[in-house]
C-alpha cells in the first residue's frame, strides 16, 4: 500500500556508558513453530519470569525498516499536532479510568511537587473507538496494522508459551485476548522530555516512579535512550539494554492474578539516561495487553502447576475484579491519589489489593 509521507524520526546514538545491566533472557519466535520448538521457549520464558519479570523477543516478524517506520509514525503526535489540538484529544483518566488520547505532560506528580514530563498518546486495537487528530487520521490504517501484528504474531505466541509453562491448554490465555473483543488493549506512543537540573535534583533523576503494570503483558519496541530500569531480586536496580528491532517484554498485574502468582508483575521505572544522552528526548511504542473487560482475574486452579507448587491469593474470592475494574482503577488512580509513605515505598489500595510505588 502507498504510505503516507511523514518526517523520519533520527534516534539517539546508544550510550557508550558503563551501566549494571540485566542479563535478559532471549526469546526467538522463530522457534515457536513447533510443539518442540515451544516446549524449549516455554522454559526459557518460566525461567526468565522467575528471575527477571523482563525478556526480550526477537524474530517476531518486522524488518529493522518496518520498526523504522513505526517509531516515524509515533513521533506524529508529538511533533506533527499543536498544543491546542492535543488539549482537544486529551484523555479522561481520573474520570473515565480509561487511557485514551493524549496523557498530558505534567498530570502526574512525582515528587517534591516536580510533575512528569511525559507524553503519550494511546489508540484502542479498535481505531475507530474516538476521533484522532488530523495528522494521525491518514496513518491510521498503518496503525492498525501494527497492532494486529502485535496481537497475532508477538502476543499470541508468547501467550501460547505462558500457558504450556503452567501445564495448561495452549489456548488458554489467548482465549481470554480476543482481538474484536470489549476491552482496552491499546497502541501507545510515548515521549519522555527532558528535565532541568533542579527537577532531577528534586526527583532524584527519576522519572517514573517504580510500578507494576495493571494488564497481562506488555510489548516495548526497543530504543536506545537508557533509561528503563527494573527492580532485580537483590533490591538493586538493573538498567535494561538497548538491541536493535528487539522487542522487550513484561507481565502486569493481571497476568500475575491469572496466574496464581506464578508471572510476577514486575516492578520498574524511568530514569534521567546517562550523561551522553541526557539531551535526547526518549520516543517509544508499546502494545498494552489486557484481557477483554468481562474476564474475572481468577487464578486458573486448573493448572496442574499450581496445583503442585501452590496459588498466591490476591483477593477474597467474592471480590474479585474483572479486568474492567481493575483497569479502571488502577487508570484513574495512578499519579493522582494520596500515598502513604513508608520509606521509599509508597503505598495505595485497589479494589482491596496493596499497590506500591518504589522511589
Amino acid at each position: 500500500m502507498t504510505t503516507p509521507e511523514i518526517p523520519s524520526y533520527t534516534h539517539a546514538p546508544t550510550t557508550k556508558a558503563d551501566l549494571d545491566y540485566a542479563d535478559l533472557a532471549v526469546i526467538d519466535l522463530a522457534k515457536a513453530g513447533t510443539a518442540e520448538g515451544r516446549a524449549g521457549l516455554a522454559k526459557q520464558v518460566t525461567e526468565a519470569m522467575a528471575v527477571h519479570g523482563f525478556f526480550y523477543v526477537i524474530n517476531h516478524g518486522y524488518t529493522p525498516e518496518q520498526t523504522k517506520r513505526i517509531f516515524d509514525i509515533a513521533n506524529v503526535p508529538f511533533e506533527g499536532v499543536s498544543e491546542d489540538e492535543k488539549k482537544e484529544y486529551a484523555g479522561t483518566m481520573k474520570k473515565s479510568g480509561s487511557y485514551q488520547g493524549y496523557k498530558l505532560r505534567q498530570y502526574w506528580h512525582i515528587d517534591n511537587g516536580v510533575a512528569d514530563q511525559l507524553e503519550h498518546y494511546n489508540i484502542n486495537r479498535d481505531t475507530s473507538k474516538r476521533p484522532h487528530p488530523q495528522a494521525l487520521q491518514p496513518l491510521l490504517p498503518e496503525i492498525k496494522a501494527f497492532s494486529k501484528h502485535n496481537h497475532s504474531n508477538v502476543l499470541n505466541p508468547i501467550l501460547r508459551l505462558m500457558a504450556i509453562g503452567l501445564e495448561l491448554p495452549e489456548e488458554t490465555f489467548i482465549d481470554m485476548h480476543g482481538y474484536d473483543s470489549v476491552g482496552e488493549t491499546y497502541v501507545r506512543f510515548m515521549k519522555y522530555y527532558p528535565r532541568t537540573e533542579e527537577e532531577e535534583q528534586k526527583t532524584k533523576n527519576v522519572w517514573l516512579k517504580g510500578h507494576t503494570d495493571f494488564g497481562t503483558i506488555t510489548i516495548l519496541y526497543s530504543q536506545p535512550v537508557a533509561a528503563l530500569q527494573i527492580l532485580a531480586k537483590d533490591n538493586t536496580w538493573k538498567w535494561v539494554k538497548h538491541i536493535d528491532n528487539a522487542i522487550v517484554v513484561n507481565a502486569g498485574d493481571a497476568m500475575e492474578f491469572l496466574s496464581g502468582g506464578f508471572y510476577p508483575a514486575t516492578i520498574h521505572r524511568v530514569v534521567q539516561p546517562p550523561e551522553d544522552q541526557h539531551k535526547y528526548a526518549r520516543l517509544g511504542a508499546f502494545y498494552f495487553v489486557m484481557t477483554d473487560d468481562d474476564v474475572k482475574l481468577s487464578p486458573l486452579v486448573q493448572s496442574p502447576v499450581l496445583q503442585r507448587i501452590g496459588i498466591k491469593e490476591r483477593f477474597e474470592s467474592d471480590k474479585t475484579p474483572t479486568m474492567e475494574q481493575w483497569r479502571k482503577g488502577r487508570t484513574a488512580a495512578y499519579g493522582k491519589s494520596e500515598l502513604t509513605k513508608k520509606g521509599t515505598v509508597e503505598e495505595e489500595v485497589i479494589n482491596g489489593v496493596l499497590v506500591k510505588h518504589y522511589n
